[in-house]
């Protein structure tokens, strides 16, 4: 149980600003327990913590701060804030209940972070989701207003075994099976913080996470610095949406070598980088183990109206991999950039393939070097390539790709323009029949989502 000792000032919540003077504060003291057991009077006294509660808008409010370091079930009969840096320890489980939320508070940085051999039951469903968005008012939230979600696992990294930024704890290791919980109808809004320039949190950061751990239906809403990023490890995606994020939505690096399908990212042109973003190591582009995830069936959305939003995919510094049944438009720069000697290697050797996909309306050119349309100065035909493995330059028909408000990534011509790549039959990949993240027939990006979800308090 964690130990909540200090005063909160102000809340900000559903557009209310909550001022001291209009919380009522119910405080739970420390009592003492003394245990009687057979024949003695001298066992030990069992000393509840003290726990601060606050009641706003008629819920109860429960300050989270420091360690958790006891098993804890957090229930959506309350309201939650992190207090700063919020560490699951070694050996203890958070559950998370459906319908919960969970706020990060602004002026002390509120982050959530599950160390190495923690785990996280967070297992919301369509219906309640869990919610970890900022304490800020309604209408006045926006990106980097609080810390995000950071996981640290001990799957192999191409580093080894590294601290985290911002102290967030050590990760790697030599379990590929490694477990850290469940992420499942999760959207994490408002991430961020700046901990100096050039060093903000990613919405959720995956820190050499295994594959034993569960991630599915899970939203990263305007994110301060990239969206969804792993470093190194084996986790598998499934269903993951990418909003707004102000750096790149996806991005990889040291090693990892998990699988994702259905995924779709739409970036806000205000300011936004790559799609994909995919690197080996920049100390060492031939590190092993070497990044190269399997990817099935993923539409990225770039903004053609703003002044950012660069390229669709990115891909670099020794990475590898197998992309297939993509769709990537609207990006201002180019769809896919395949740079640096040590990838160019990777797709000669057939370790690095892009496939089956439909690459439409990137500014600059669909295949190439971001620098000039067709460009080949660093050495590699990214259009020649690429269409040799059945690539095209097809619009993919969506409906609303580019709407904020109310988007629809499935296809109103209900076919593909291009033959669907088969997925692997190893379990965690489906059958498709269609390109891209979404399917006329499951349109998984609407119900629980932020930003075009109707009804709810949150």
């Amino acid at each position: 149980m964690s130990n909540f000792s200090s005063p909160i000032k102000s809340v900000k919540k559903e557009g209310n600003f909550i001022s001291l003077f209009q919380i009522v504060v119910v405080f739970s003291l420390a009592f003492s327990l003394i245990i009687v057991g057979c024949g003695s009077d001298d066992d030990p006294v069992d000393t509840q913590p003290v726990e601060e509660t606050y009641i706003v808008d008629g819920r109860e409010l429960v300050i989270l701060q420091g360690k958790i370091a006891e098993d804890r079930t957090l229930s959506p009969d309350y309201d939650y804030l992190l207090r700063g840096a919020v560490f699951v320890e070694d050996g203890v489980t958070l559950t998370i209940e459906p319908g919960v939320t969970i706020y990060g508070e602004q002026a002390e940085n509120g982050t959530l972070i599950v160390a190495q051999g923690g785990k996280i039951m967070a297992d919301g469903t369509a219906d309640a989701p869990i919610v970890m968005t900022s304490d800020a008012e309604i209408g006045k939230r926006a990106r980097g207003q609080w810390g995000g979600l950071i996981i640290n696992g001990r799957a192999p990294t191409n580093q080894g075994v590294t601290a985290g930024e911002g102290d967030t704890g050590d990760f790697g290791g030599d379990d590929p099976n490694d477990s850290s919980g469940v992420l499942r109808y999760v959207r994490v809004e408002y991430a961020g913080i700046e901990f100096s320039p050039d060093n903000e949190l990613n919405g959720i950061a995956l820190q050499g996470v295994g594959s034993g751990t569960v991630i599915e239906y899970v939203q990263v809403h305007m994110n301060q610095d990239d969206g969804i990023e792993m470093f190194g490890g084996t986790v598998d995606l499934k269903y993951v949406l990418v909003t707004g994020a102000r750096d790149d939505s996806f991005d990889w690096t040291d090693g990892w070598t998990g699988k994702g399908q259905f995924w779709v990212a739409q970036q806000y042109g205000d300011d936004a980088d790559n799609g994909f973003e995919n690197d080996n190591s920049s100390k060492n582009n031939e590190a092993e183990p070497r990044s190269a995830p399997t990817i099935y069936n993923v539409t990225l959305v770039g903004d053609p109206d703003g002044p950012d939003s660069d390229n669709g995919m990115l891909i670099r510094e020794g990475a590898a991999g197998m992309y297939a049944n993509f769709i990537v438009t609207g990006f201002n720069k180019v769809g896919l950039d395949v740079n640096t000697d040590s990838s160019h290697k990777q797709a000669n050797d057939g370790n690095l393939i892009v496939k089956n996909s439909t690459f439409y309306n990137n500014g600059v050119a669909n295949f190439g070097d971001e620098t000039g349309e067709g460009s080949n100065d660093d050495g590699f035909d990214e259009a020649g390539w690429a269409k040799g493995l059945g690539n095209v330059e097809t619009d993919a028909n969506l409906v609303a790709p580019f709407n904020k408000s109310n988007p629809n990534f499935t296809s109103s011509s209900g076919s593909s323009v291009v033959t669907p790549a088969t997925p692997p039959s190893d379990g965690f990949f489906d059958a498709v029949d269609f390109i891209g993240g979404v399917s006329a027939t499951n349109n998984w990006t609407t119900g629980w989502t932020t930003g075009w979800r109707t009804g709810g308090r949150n």
